[in-house]
This record gives C-alpha cells, structure tokens and sequence, in this order.
C-alpha cells in the first residue's frame, strides 16, 4: 500500500468535513488527571454525552466496537507507562493494562467498551491517589498545581496564583517550596517538561506544536529549557523513547 497516497487522500478528506482533532494539551489533560489522582475531574470528563466519543478521533477500524476497543488499547497503554513514570509499580501497571485490554477484546457492544474506559481510568486514578497521599500537601498548594496542569498553554506566575488563593505572593512562594521542595517558577517549567516528555513518547505532534501547546514563545525557547531539564533535545528524546507504534497495529481492512 502507498502510505503517503492514503496519508494524502484522508487529510483532504478531513480538511473537506472539517474534522478536527482535539489539542493534545487538552488530550493530555485528561490523561495527567489520572496520573495526579484526580477523581473529581475525571468523573466530571464522563458526564458529557457518549456520542461525543468519537469526534476528533481517527477512525482506526470501520467495525464501531472494534474502533473503540482499539482506543481503549491505546489509552490504557499510554496511561499505564505515564502512571509508572510518575511512580507506580511497573508490574502492576502492566499487569491492569493486560486485564483491561483483555477485558475490552471480549466486549461486543460500544456502551461496553466505553464501561470498561471510565472504570480503567479511574482504577489507574485511585491507585495514583493512594500513591500520592504520602506526599500530601495543603489545599492552597493542591488548587495551584491543579491550575497549572490546568493551564500549560499559559504563562502562569506567581503573583497570578497568589491572586486566586487571596495570598500574599512571598507567603504562598514559600508554603510552596516548603510543601513540594521546589519553587512555583522551577515546579511551572517542570510540569511543561514532563508533560512535553509524555507528548514526545506517546505522540507524533511536531515539536513546534509542542512548544506553542505548552506557552513557549518559539520553538527554540522550548528546546532550551527542555535541554536545560534532561540535557537533550527534545528531537533526542524522541528518538530514544518514541514508543507509540508499540500499542497497536490496526488492519486498514477493517
């Protein structure tokens, strides 16, 4: 098969419908309110509409149930390594992938899989929680992480959060340092970095995209500070660790 014919063919197709694929940032938020714990917000993601599942998806099978199975095996996958990434037993992550995706493989209606989606996440999101607790922190500290993950795109300060928390600025600064060990400046380029790193291994968005996703005002301000963190490129990092084509090989026949 011609790759590059077909790759052609459905952008123009996309372009012509107007299908749009969500911002990753947004893709990733869902996936870094499992890592962090967060119930709320997940639970909050399952309240909208099941119809809704499929827009800005690929199609990756012409079979609907077998479309979404794939997506979970995608998800539970990308999930289970960032989850390890950020802290949890690397056999207990893979061995919940396996049951989940062999769970998903025995499904045969879309409600099903889609069943087995939210309870996944929010397996992989309690188990995170119960990891977490022993780094607790305040609420004030708690809300200003959230926001942060929340914010990305954005060039969040200190004095923004301390605005919102009705604190003086050099108060919360040093609650936060005191709580997390690091300063709210250094916590902000972190987030962006390990949220950078998931994007690099789990996707195949343009390093450019990445850095206007997360606030950077070009594309070499981004390399700079990702080098500064891992002491490599972020085209080096992908390299090492692009790991996405391991999830799953979808049939173009159906």
């Amino acid at each position: 098969m011609n790759i590059n014919r077909d790759l052609n063919y459905r952008l123009f197709v996309q372009k012509e419908t107007g299908f749009a694929r969500p911002a990753f940032h947004d893709e990733m938020g869902r996936y870094n309110y499992v890592v962090e714990g967060n119930v709320g917000e997940l639970k909050k993601l399952f309240e909208r509409p099941r119809s809704e599942f499929n827009k800005g998806k690929g199609q990756l099978s012409d079979d609907p149930v077998r479309n979404v199975i794939y997506h979970l095996v995608v998800g539970v996958a990308v999930i289970a390594r960032m989850c390890v990434d950020a802290g949890m037993d690397l056999n207990v992550a893979y061995t919940l992938s396996d049951i989940y995706i062999k769970r998903g493989d025995k499904c045969r209606t879309v409600d099903e899989v889609l069943d087995i989606m939210e309870e996944f996440q929010l397996d992989f999101a309690r188990r995170m929680k119960e990891i977490r607790k022993g780094s607790a922190v305040s609420l004030h500290v708690k809300r200003c992480t959230d926001y942060i993950y929340e914010h990305l795109h954005e060039n969040v300060t200190l004095e923004q959060l301390a605005k919102r928390e009705k604190l003086n600025p050099s108060y919360l600064s040093k609650l936060f340092s005191k709580e997390l060990g690091v300063g709210i400046k250094d916590y902000i380029i972190g987030a962006k970095i390990n949220t950078a790193k998931n994007i690099l291994r789990y996707s195949e968005f343009s390093i450019l995209d990445i850095s206007i996703s997360l606030g950077y005002s070009s594309q070499s301000a981004f390399t700079a500070a990702f080098r500064k963190l891992t002491g490599m490129t972020p085209k080096k990092y992908r390299d090492i660790h692009f790991t996405s084509n391991e999830f799953i090989e979808v049939d173009d026949n159906g």
